[in-house]
C-alpha cells in the first residue's frame, strides 16, 4: 500500500544465498538512497570505545580480546556458538544497539534528501523492524539456486548449505510477513525490474 511519507523505509530480509548482496549494491548506485546493514552496523558498534564493546568484555572477559584490545570475532564466536545461552546474552546487547542506532539515523536522514532509507538484517522480522520500517520485502531465491550460489562463492559441500538453509526461517514465514517478494533467482535486469515497480508505487 502506498503511503504519504517524505522518506520511505525499507526493511531487505532473506535467507543465505539469496542474494541480498546484490540488490543493496543495486540500491547503492541509485539517487538519494541509504543503504544500512546491520551486521556490518555490529561490527561498527562492538569497536573499543562503544558502549556494545564494553557490555561484551564486561560478560565474556578479555579472553575474547586481540592483542591491541578489540574484540576477536573468531574468538567471541567460539565461545557463543557453542553456548546458546551466551550467544543469548551477545545478541541481547548487540541487536539493541544496532536498533538504537537505526532509529536514530533515520531521524537524520528524514531532515536530509533521503528519499528511501534501506535496512538489511538477517532478523530484521524477529527483531521488531515491522515497527519503523514502512515496508518489509523479502528477497527470494529458490533452496537450489542458493545452494549452488554458496558452494561456488564461499565453498563448502552442498550438505553443508543444506543444514544452514534448514536452521533459518522457512520461505512461508518471510512470505507471511513481507508486503513485497523480489524474486532474485534468475538474472539481474529481472531483479532490476521488479525492483523498480515496487519504488515506482512511492
Amino acid at each position: 500500500m502506498q503511503k504519504e511519507v517524505d522518506m520511505v523505509v525499507i526493511g531487505i530480509t532473506g535467507g543465505i544465498g539469496s542474494g541480498k548482496s546484490t540488490i543493496l549494491d543495486y540500491f547503492r548506485k541509485l539517487e538519494l538512497f541509504c543503504v544500512v546493514e546491520a551486521d556490518k552496523l555490529a561490527h561498527g558498534l562492538m569497536q573499543p570505545g562503544e558502549k556494545a564493546y564494553h557490555e561484551i568484555v564486561k560478560i565474556f572477559g578479555t579472553g575474547i580480546l586481540d592483542e591491541t584490545g578489540t574484540i576477536d570475532r573468531a574468538k567471541l564466536g567460539a565461545v557463543v556458538y557453542a553456548d546458546p545461552e551466551a550467544l543469548a546474552k551477545l545478541n541481547a546487547i548487540v541487536h539493541p544497539a544496532v536498533k538504537e542506532y537505526i532509529i536514530r539515523d533515520i531521524e537524520i536522514h528524514r531532515n536530509g534528501n533521503t528519499r528511501f532509507y534501506v535496512i538489511e538484517a538477517a532478523l530484521l522480522i524477529e527483531d521488531g523492524y515491522r515497527a519503523i520500517c514502512d515496508e518489509l520485502w523479502y528477497i527470494f531465491t529458490d533452496q537450489e539456486e542458493r545452494i549452488r550460489r554458496l558452494v561456488a562463492g564461499r565453498g563448502g559441500s552442498r550438505e553443508k548449505w543444506e543444514r544452514v538453509i534448514a536452521n533459518q526461517s522457512p520461505e512461508s514465514y518471510y512470505r507471511a510477513n513481507c508486503d513485497v517478494v523480489i524474486d532474485n533467482g534468475k538474472d539481474v535486469d529481472h531483479m532490476k525490474d521488479q525492483v523498480k515497480k515496487a519504488l515506482q508505487r512511492f
